[in-house]
């Protein structure tokens, strides 16, 4: 299988300023990502999509490919990260290359690894799935079987839809959530279904110790303790 690393980043952020190119523990925080990707078994090319000439200068100094300068109406804070996608594949299709799959990397998770970006690819191979993605486990407290929504009288019902709450939290099914680290998708199902997803996903539990997705000052301190745990 042959499989795309596209790492997309933007000049503009709104919770933190320059937040792709800032020093995180010495290091722009996009020079994270980029090393775990180059250093993967796995992606037969990796290639950062931006807007940002500091963030394609930074990514050359790496020494990543950075085929285009990603469209200005592809980089505003609305713009939809499966339209990034589909921009890079079908520039490389005009090129006359082709993959399998993309597997997407995003910036703000730092403390991704190559080891952690492979073993989701052969996670992702092995099962068949259209998609597969990074998750989480969610706590027991915020379980969907637990969380409830409003109906049209006002009153509460399971989320899940079920009737009857489910009293011991050992009894749980278990539940995640996205964690952001990794998407990969087969291209097939992102240029004729145009989803991140498809119809089956897959997924790769992460490290909830390593784990931070950088949105705000707090997350990006967070970041900086447990790298300073990891360089240790």
């Amino acid at each position: 299988m042959k499989v795309l690393g596209i790492i997309p980043a933007r000049g503009g952020s709104k919770g933190i300023p320059q937040k792709n190119s800032k020093l995180l523990s010495g290091k722009p925080l996009i020079g994270y990502t980029i090393e775990a990707a180059i250093q993967s078994k796995y992606l037969d090319t990796v290639l950062l999509s931006s807007d940002d000439s500091k963030l394609i200068e930074i990514a050359k100094s790496y020494g990543l490919d950075v085929p285009f300068v990603r469209p200005a109406h592809l980089a505003t804070d609305t713009s939809p990260t499966l339209d990034t996608v589909l921009h890079a594949l079908n520039y490389l299709q005009l090129q006359g290359e082709y993959y399998d799959a993309v597997c997407l990397l995003q910036p703000t998770n730092p403390l991704r690894t190559s080891a952690f970006i492979d073993q989701a690819i052969e996670t992702f191979t092995s099962s068949g799935a259209d998609a597969l993605i990074s998750v989480l486990e969610v706590p027991h407290e915020y379980n969907p079987h637990w969380t409830f929504t409003e109906n049209e009288k006002g009153l509460l019902r399971i989320s899940t839809g079920d009737t009857s709450v489910i009293s011991r939290r050992q009894d749980l099914p278990k539940a995640y959530y996205r964690d952001g680290s990794i998407y990969i998708t087969k291209t097939s199902v992102l240029l004729e279904q145009k989803s991140l997803y498809g119809k089956s996903v897959s997924y790769l539990k992460a490290d909830p110790e390593r784990h931070v997705n950088i949105d705000t000052l707090d997350d990006w301190e967070r970041a900086e303790q447990l790298l300073a745990k990891i360089n240790l």
